[in-house]
């Protein structure tokens, strides 16, 4: 304007947008908090994918345990057997908490709704209760409070009552069955004696396998309910069946059945045995006892 120019027509005016607003290209990717310490991200897809990839590999874990270690099998239960009862190590702590006084007797209801109840209200809560952003352990007070006093409380109850558990034990003069059946066990592993009190079933052999009889058997179809082995397949085991029945009482089964078994007599001639050779196996089968 100072030299009479006018520069308000000249000045070419450029409107440009706002650097701030980003163009709309449908579905924007939520941003990667990972490198800001104490923020959170998104949870679908980012924190629910990382949880199931940690959730895989534990499943994993349990299940490779689970094929390699097979599951433990205690002792047969004794109901004549004199004991004090206690559950498994992990639910000790419970039964120690219900021992308690504010916790049995006339304040049961107390104990097992009451406080129960409280416990859990308050866990399922956390998530409405704990809001803020922080995540460290030490900046969170209450929660880390409460975390820590939970543990501890488990662990002192489970003490206590494995403590208490050997205490009375000791003063009734009492062994646990299992620890007297380990030294037993171990007394009679030292004497080369049988380490256990169950019935061993012996395995009886086939008497005469090489007899001609055999092959009568299986033309017979004898096999098809009690196995070649004689160790019964449909039908009962015949190996020590001569123990039971002599010649002319396993012809009388044969002949007129037995319980749901049906007269197989021309069941066998159809297979091309004779009178004789029906008479040979039941010989043969009369012959099958366990100690030869």
């Amino acid at each position: 304007m100072a030299h009479g120019k006018n520069t308000k027509d000249d000045e070419k005016i450029v409107f440009v947008g706002d650097s701030r607003v980003r163009k709309g290209h449908g579905f924007i990717s939520p941003p990667d908090y990972t490198a800001y310490p104490g923020k959170s991200e998104a949870f679908i897809p980012n924190f629910l994918l990382k949880e199931w990839m940690v959730g895989v590999v534990v499943l994993v874990g349990i299940l490779v345990l689970t094929i390699s270690e097979p599951a433990p099998l205690g002792f047969p239960a004794n109901p004549n057997a004199t004991f004090i009862p206690i559950p498994d190590w992990y639910f000790l702590f419970l039964y120690q908490y219900l021992k308690l006084p504010y916790a049995s007797g006339d304040y049961i209801v107390l104990g097992t709704m009451g406080v129960t109840g409280v416990a859990f209200g308050a866990l399922l809560l956390a998530p409405f209760l704990d809001t803020g952003p922080e995540r460290r352990f030490y900046r969170r007070p209450i929660a880390s409070s409460l975390m820590f006093l939970s543990l501890a409380s488990i662990v002192y109850l489970t003490n206590s009552a494995w403590t208490d558990y050997k205490e009375e034990m000791a003063a009734t003069g009492q062994v646990p069955e299992d620890v007297q059946r380990e030294e037993k066990a171990a007394e009679n592993r030292a004497k080369g004696l049988p380490t256990t009190s169950a019935v061993q079933t012996k395995d009886i052999a086939i008497v005469d396998k090489d007899d001609p009889a055999m092959a009568l058997f299986k033309q017979a179809t004898c096999v098809s309910c009690h196995a070649v082995d004689l160790k019964g397949a449909a039908g009962p085991s015949l190996r020590g069946v001569g123990d039971k029945h002599d010649k002319e009482a396993i012809l009388g089964i044969i002949k007129n059945g037995q319980g749901n078994m049906p007269p197989m007599l021309e069941t066998a001639m159809a297979q091309g045995l004779s009178e004789a050779d029906v008479d040979s196996l039941a010989g043969w089968l009369a012959k099958q006892k366990s100690e030869q």
